[in-house]
């Protein structure tokens, strides 16, 4: 839960603005602010105080414990200008609420934990438990030092400056062992516990025998990422105490899904009791993995508990990404934040050369030249096999003609894939031509280097029947001169010769340009591959120098009159 509290009206005003933007994870607190705050900080995992910095440093310093379980805090002065993260950057979360808010608010994020500053990942904001000499690697990667990576297990991580050799180490790794000095311990969740348990066990008894067969084995807790079992043991109070004791969820399987399952210490006592002849070694080898301990029972006379350890796989992670049609403003939150998150690029140079800048220090860059999609579609995938977190990027959106498509055919379910969508060079340039895209529309790429003319021939003259508005994708080359008006001829068959037609070219780029002119006059010679052309229907306009297709439904005529009766709204 996130505290709010403001002193003023203007603070009033902006909590409640964030209020109600979250309405399920805030909590308004009234009364005198001294009181709010002290209440606040021992309830809520987070404050958001509408108040000078000054006063919330002297409100909070008193309840300052451990950076660990202090609750973050974020400041926001009374104009809304800034969200300034002040305790508990990291720990508590206070530098992602600090971004959060100013979304919200329109604030400016003020930042100054170090790694952040300069774009590091810190070792604490990975999502993984750390260990060890923290502040101490930190440092040293702050200072440019050599950090070497040793990873035991392999986990798709964010990057890291590190290197073959160095004085500090960075460790990842699932067993139980003391850092060392210099060392950072990173604790991957690479540990499935599958549990069974007779109904009434005690959660003393189920947590004591997890807990002894991690020790006996040499593995961390702190790596273990849930406890598995059959669906009828989702409520078994022992299984559901155990695993909040260590922090983690309990996931369960039909007891027909794990009875599908070879284990080496099958047994008719489940069999007959929930329908499958094995809980533990089924539930933690349902996904696959390396049975660590086999199926073992709990010291107690009779034994009411069963367990065995499996270390999953780490899967790789490919984000597909697109960058949109060149602006920086139009890259998305959301493809700014996978490409900091990724360890390996995968792109074409001259889009690496776009977002180099928003790459965080290690991340390891593999560009090519143009005409190479599917050589880097095979090296994304290849590297988010050997457990990287990689990012494969394209212009526009990359499922639209870009690098989704050759990626996805070639990976397989060995690997996580997140598509991240674009804004594509159709929508670019018809926001700037006007709404030449406000019915139904197709986009065609004329390129015929992958699609045989005649298929892309029928589909042109598909469109021309159908009355659908044409964007065209790769016009004209050097290399390909009579495809655009031979296109343009098919539609001219369907279409009178004052059809309005857009041309942008490098919509949304420093050196953007755009012209309407029409079906008979449009000289193709004009147009080359950075050009998008949209061909209107028979319904589109020309409006005040502007390219509109009109929606088309009942309701614009009475519009026209000033009278609208409705109007529909949905996904684009």
């Amino acid at each position: 839960m996130i505290g709010l509290i403001s002193a003023t009206a203007a603070g009033a005003a902006a909590r409640d603005r964030l209020a109600a933007a979250w309405p399920d994870r805030t909590r308004v607190y009234g009364g005198p602010v001294a009181d709010a705050v002290r209440t606040a900080f021992a309830e809520c995992e987070q404050l958001v105080c509408f108040l000078a910095t000054g006063a919330v440093v002297r409100l909070v310093a008193p309840l300052l414990d451990d950076k660990r379980t202090d609750p973050g805090v974020v400041c926001v002065d009374e104009g809304g200008r800034f969200a300034v993260s002040l305790v508990g950057g990291h720990g508590g979360g206070a530098n992602e609420l600090a971004r959060a808010v100013g979304g919200v608010l329109g604030a400016e994020p003020v930042v100054t934990t170090a790694t952040d500053a300069v774009g590091l990942a810190g070792l604490d904001t990975l999502g993984l438990p750390v260990e060890g000499d923290v502040a101490g690697v930190s440092r040293a990667l702050l200072d440019g030092e050599p950090v070497a990576l040793r990873a035991e297990v392999s986990w798709p991580l964010p990057p890291l400056p590190v290197a073959g050799e160095g004085a500090y180490t960075v460790r990842v790794t699932d067993r139980l062992v003391e850092s060392a000095e210099r060392e950072a311990v990173l604790r991957p969740p690479s540990l499935v516990v599958g549990v069974g348990a007779s109904r009434g066990a005690p959660v003393d008894e189920v947590y004591g025998l997890v807990e002894e067969a991690l020790r006996d084995a040499g593995l961390s807790a702190a790596s273990v990422a849930w406890l598995a079992t059959v669906d009828a043991k989702a409520e078994e109070p022992g299984i559901v105490g155990a695993a909040e004791r260590l922090g983690v969820p309990v996931v369960t399987y039909p007891a027909a899904e794990l009875a599908g399952v070879e284990v080496p210490n099958p047994s008719d006592a489940p069999l007959a009791a929930v329908g499958t002849p094995s809980v533990a070694e089924a539930a933690a080898l349902v996904r696959g993995g390396e049975l660590l301990v086999p199926k073992r029972k709990s010291a107690a006379s009779p034994a009411m508990a069963t367990c065995a350890l499996v270390r999953r796989p780490g899967r790789g992670r490919l984000a597909v990404v697109g960058l949109g049609p060149g602006a920086r403003d139009l890259v998305t939150p959301r493809a700014q934040a996978e490409l900091r998150r990724a360890s390996v690029l995968v792109g074409l140079d001259q889009y690496v050369d776009q977002i180099r800048d928003l790459l965080r220090p290690g991340t390891r860059v593999l560009e090519s030249g143009l005409g190479a999609e599917e050589e880097r579609a095979r090296t994304a995938v290849e590297q988010a096999r050997r457990g990287h977190a990689v990012a494969l990027i394209g212009s526009g959106d990359a499922g639209v003609y870009a690098m989704a498509s050759p990626a996805l055919a070639e990976a397989s379910d060995d690997i996580d894939v997140v598509g991240v969508p674009g804004v594509t060079a159709a929508l670019a340039a018809g926001a700037i031509l006007g709404a030449p895209l406000g019915h139904d529309h197709v986009s065609i790429s004329l390129s015929d280097l992958h699609t045989p003319w005649e298929v892309i021939e029928r589909r042109v003259r598909a469109a021309a029947e159908a009355d659908l508005v044409v964007t065209f994708y790769n016009p004209r080359s050097r290399g390909r001169d009579w495809q655009l008006p031979k296109a343009l001829a098919i539609l001219a068959e369907h279409r009178e010769p004052a059809t309005p037609v857009g041309v942008v070219r490098n919509a949304s780029r420093a050196d953007e340009s755009s012209r309407l002119t029409t079906l008979a006059a449009l000289d193709p010679a004009t147009v080359d591959m950075m050009t998008v052309v949209t061909v209107g229907n028979t319904a589109t306009r020309r409006i005040a120098g502007r390219m509109v297709t009109p929606r088309g439904y009942r309701w614009q005529a009475a519009s026209t009159s000033g009278s609208a009766a409705g109007s529909e709204e949905g996904p684009k």
